[in-house]
């Protein structure tokens, strides 16, 4: 598994504070089957020229040094879009060493603009990885199809699927109408993994979604390759309680 969103990075945003933190998360990682994860610190698009790259690349090398040698472990960020056109091309900025960004928008809103500014940033010759889209407030499914469209990938987080509310909702509805590319952990020095997930949709003998959604897509995002399409995934409600089971134990 491929894991293109953490917050594993110590003592740099909200994620893990410390490197015996993020160590700790990185050997259950290991021994759930995860080769590679990105760390993505959190950044703000107008700031993107004074992204402290050289910093974060030394704290990086302690975190790897501290860390079993699986998984691999490579920088990026998750790039909030604050401010139309900003210019996102610098190799400094990308997911992992690869052409694509990670970004996101505020929660509470979206940019009326949105689809032009990924459409934009496509254009630029940067694929645009957008971070868990289930969050925003707005955002719908046909916003989700525009987007993709548009040349951006959809990053959903594995664990959305299983809380309450409007953003659970749609995360369900854009994986059962095959507008998900990839799954990500989003962990912040916590308990969440793609791992769970995995089993879950192993167990539902979905294995081409399984594999899909939390290796080959994030593999070819990585690789600079075009994702392969994730067929629909119709959900009824005892799936999902079953998912609930794999990751927190029953009650």
């Amino acid at each position: 598994m491929i894991d293109l969103h953490s917050h594993l990075l110590p003592g740099v945003d909200d994620g893990s504070a410390d490197i015996a933190t993020s160590v700790t998360v990185l050997e259950r990682f290991a021994r759930q089957g995860i080769d590679v994860v990105i760390c993505t610190p959190h950044l703000e698009a107008s700031r993107a020229d004074l992204a402290p790259y050289e910093q974060h690349q030394k704290i990086l090398a302690s975190l790897v040094a501290a860390a079993p040698a699986k998984p691999e472990l490579r920088l990026g960020w998750e790039i909030m879009l604050d401010r139309p056109g900003c210019d996102l091309r610098s190799p400094a900025l990308s997911l992992g060493g690869a052409r694509a960004v990670l970004v996101e928008f505020p929660r509470a809103y979206l940019p009326a603009g949105s689809t032009a500014e990924l459409d934009r940033i496509s254009q630029s010759g940067v694929v645009p990885v957008v971070a868990h889209p289930e969050r925003y407030f707005g955002c719908t499914t046909d916003t989700v199809r525009a987007w993709r469209d548009a040349g951006a990938v959809m990053q959903t987080d594995a664990t959305m699927l299983l809380a309450r509310g409007p953003m659970t909702e749609l995360a369900r509805s854009l994986l059962a109408e095959g507008l998900i590319d990839c799954l990500a952990s989003d962990n912040h020095g916590d308990r969440r993994s793609l791992a769970a997930a995995r089993v879950w949709l192993e167990e539902l003998g979905a294995s081409e979604h399984a594999t899909v959604l939390t290796h080959a897509n994030a593999a070819r995002v990585l690789a600079d390759e075009p994702t392969l399409p994730v067929p629909p995934l119709p959900l009824g409600r005892g799936v999902f309680h079953r998912l609930r089971e794999l990751l927190f134990g029953r009650r």
